[in-house]
């Protein structure tokens, strides 16, 4: 590879990241904030983890659903799939870019990679409207609370060790194994053109939400707008998609996930 190939993929490799950069830093941001929910992310993790659970209920007034209101939850939810996911894709896309560049030496390849990163935030985007209406139908039965945490022990422990056994399945491994090979990825599922790659990314989404669904169900155990949680997710799904023995790890954690969901279930029981 020439001299000249390699500084324009170094530049546009920093080009790409600066970008993702962005929208992972405005993300995270828009959840400090609060989402739009009327506090801070903060003030509700503080409430969610039982810092202020007097105060934090007084104040949480129960949702009341409507269009509207469905929205900012949608946008609740698929901003935090950004943030939580869109570091862990990272690498993916920037090989993306790379890629393009060498199949079109002339072309910078920042619309493609565009679109293959709005493909797969497009993958979120419908795995968040599918959790919208989960989120309705526990809080009409009583199941969650105004904070956004399951009320239930049996809901905690079944999210518990559901989560927990899916770290063991087939589909499990075969997604995650898709995540973790992004070169193989894209000589396989090789598209061209935007619409190419946004067909690529969108592909590459829904193996990403096969293989973290259950972890994000997790949300709703700890508190959906629960920083703490959000972050540590955030963390461990980057750790099981980059780390060398990322798998293995997966598998140690779903075990505790198993354990720590019968122990939920043996207060009830």
């Amino acid at each position: 590879m020439s001299i000249r190939m390699e500084a324009i993929l170094k530049r546009d490799r920093w080009v790409v990241l600066s970008g993702l950069a962005l929208v992972i830093l405005l993300s995270w941001i828009y959840l400090l904030v609060g989402a739009g929910m009327g506090m801070s992310g903060l003030e509700m993790t503080r409430m969610s983890s039982g810092e202020s659970m007097g105060m934090g209920e007084a104040l949480m007034q129960p949702a009341v659903w409507s269009v509207g209101y469905a929205l900012l939850m949608f946008f609740m939810w698929w901003i935090m799939m950004i943030a939580m996911m869109l570091p862990s894709a990272t690498p993916m896309i920037l090989l993306a870019a790379a890629l393009n560049r060498n199949a079109s030496p002339d072309q910078p390849p920042y619309g493609a990679s565009g679109y293959f990163a709005a493909g797969y935030l497009l993958a979120w985007a419908l795995f968040s409207c599918v959790a919208v209406v989960v989120q309705w139908g526990l809080t009409a039965n009583g199941l969650l609370s105004s904070l956004m945490q399951s009320t239930s022990a049996v809901l905690t422990g079944g999210i518990l060790i559901a989560a927990g056994l899916w770290q063991f399945t087939s589909i499990k491994h075969a997604c995650l194994r898709h995540c973790r090979s992004p070169a193989k990825f894209l000589t396989h599922h090789r598209r061209k053109g935007n619409v190419g790659s946004l067909v690529m990314g969108l592909e590459h989404g829904v193996y990403c939400v096969g293989c973290c669904w259950f972890l994000m169900a997790m949300l709703l155990v700890g508190g959906v707008m629960n920083l703490y949680w959000i972050m540590g997710l955030a963390v461990y799904v980057l750790i099981e998609k980059v780390f060398p023995k990322g798998e293995r790890i997966g598998q140690i954690v779903g075990v505790g996930l198993i354990v720590w969901g019968l122990s939920w279930l043996a207060i009830v029981f």
